[in-house]
């Protein structure tokens, strides 16, 4: 069995790296040529994914090793600007490692769509009289979808909510749909236009909105980790992983960013699969608001009867393999096959425990020495290379940019001209 595993991996040159990941992936080095900007989505492409094309934005494509989720090892392309996110994601799994690594579940893959009904004089009664109607809506709504029926998906239940705003009583009837493979914003908008006028006439109202919610909180990803306590670095510093944890679930200017964190991870491999980063976003943060009203944290951390951290995360997680950039950008299908997943619940699973390794490793990094120091090493070859080091200068930049405790881009121009004051270039 290939193993995730790959000790040195940092060091290798791309070709190697790449090499290592196709062997890993059962497929030819050729078939990730993609990865290469000269052969990734072209303007061609472009052209026919969105509007008004003038170029192609390039964002650095990465893979976290170590991942072992549900017994299989995994490697997880990650594509982010950000240095530290692939690092921390990497060495979180190889700690999740030492006890099993990351178990996950996930509900059915539930999306739902809003119809928002207008000028209902007994938004009581229609509410009543539009659950009556529930068959023949949900029959009327599957009709446009025969494919996601015969695959067994389809709309699952009507559901209707009395809404008061600040103008009036809105009746809104959500239908509840099974997108099986999908992301699912298509099929469950189409449904909605479907069924709006005749949802209106029962209502005895104006059907206005007919549009998903990203609310996706009947489709869940969950993951869960235990992270060995000598290996997280002893009982103090699980100790105050909790704490950290905690303030987070009781303050929202610290869950904010606690949150962040874990859509540093959950982004990263959202991206780089070609699936809508802004809806998974807006779905996990809306997520965050507990019953009391109140923004909290994403994760729970919490100590085990044997001393060691255990960490979970649960949220919304509406990502699909069928349709939109998934199926159309080059790269999106490699990194795919890279992670071996052949359902969307697979791979929200996956996108879960990411997130969850993400999350862990920034809090055991505030725990200890503090975020900036291993973020700002990595961030100093950037720095280092805006300055303008050349490749043989990196190293030597880099080291006394966080020796000075200084990554700046004015120091790393000074420290550049006493290198080469002193080497007489």
């Amino acid at each position: 069995m290939s193993t995730s595993r790959l000790a040195g991996f940092k060091d290798r040159s791309v070709a190697q790296r790449r090499a290592l990941v196709a062997a890993h992936a059962g497929a030819d080095e050729s078939d990730l040529a993609v990865f290469d900007p000269s052969a990734g989505l072209g303007l061609e492409q472009a052209e026919h994914m969105i509007e008004n094309v003038v170029g192609v934005l390039g964002i650095p494509l990465g893979v976290a090793t170590n991942f072992t989720i549900n017994g299989r090892d995994v490697l997880v392309p990650m594509a982010t600007e950000e240095p530290s996110v692939v690092a921390a994601a990497s060495n979180a799994a190889r700690i999740a490692r030492v006890r099993g690594g990351f178990t996950t579940s996930s509900t059915d893959a539930l999306m739902q769509a809003q119809v928002q009904i207008v000028d209902t004089a007994d938004p009581e009664a229609a509410r009543l009289r539009l659950l009556e109607a529930r068959h023949e809506l949900i029959a009327l709504a599957n009709q446009q979808d025969p494919r996601l029926v015969e695959f067994g998906g389809g709309v699952r239940d009507l559901v209707v909510r009395l809404v008061d705003s600040r103008v009036q009583r809105y009746v809104v009837a959500h239908l509840v749909v099974d997108v099986r493979d999908a992301m699912g914003a298509n099929a469950v908008n189409t449904m909605a236009e479907a069924i709006a006028d005749r949802a209106g006439r029962i209502a005895g109202g104006r059907p206005l909105l007919r549009i998903l919610t990203n609310k996706a909180d009947l489709r869940l990803a969950r993951a869960r980790a235990v992270f060995d306590a000598e290996a997280v670095g002893g009982a103090d510093v699980v100790a105050d992983v909790v704490h950290a944890a905690a303030l987070a679930e009781a303050d929202p200017y610290r869950a904010a960013t606690h949150n962040k964190g874990i859509m540093n991870g959950i982004t990263a491999v959202v991206l780089a699969t070609g699936n809508d980063t802004r809806a998974v976003e807006a779905g996990a943060h809306s997520h965050a608001i507990s019953d009391q009203g109140n923004y909290t944290a994403l994760s729970r951390f919490e100590r085990d009867a044997d001393g060691n951290l255990v960490g979970t995360l649960e949220l919304p997680m509406a990502v699909g393999l069928v349709g939109g950039a998934t199926k159309v950008h080059p790269v999106a299908q490699r990194a795919v096959q890279v992670l071996g997943v052949s359902t969307a619940a697979e791979l929200a699973e996956i996108i879960a425990a990411v997130g969850l390794a993400q999350n862990f490793a920034a809090l055991r990094a505030l725990a200890t020495e503090g975020i900036q120091r291993g973020h700002m090493s990595l961030h100093a070859r950037n720095v280092a290379v805006a300055a303008g080091a050349a490749e043989d200068e990196l190293a030597a930049v880099v080291a006394r940019l966080v020796g000075d405790k200084a990554v700046r881009i004015d120091h790393a121009e000074k420290v550049l001209a006493e290198l080469r004051a002193e080497a007489g270039r």
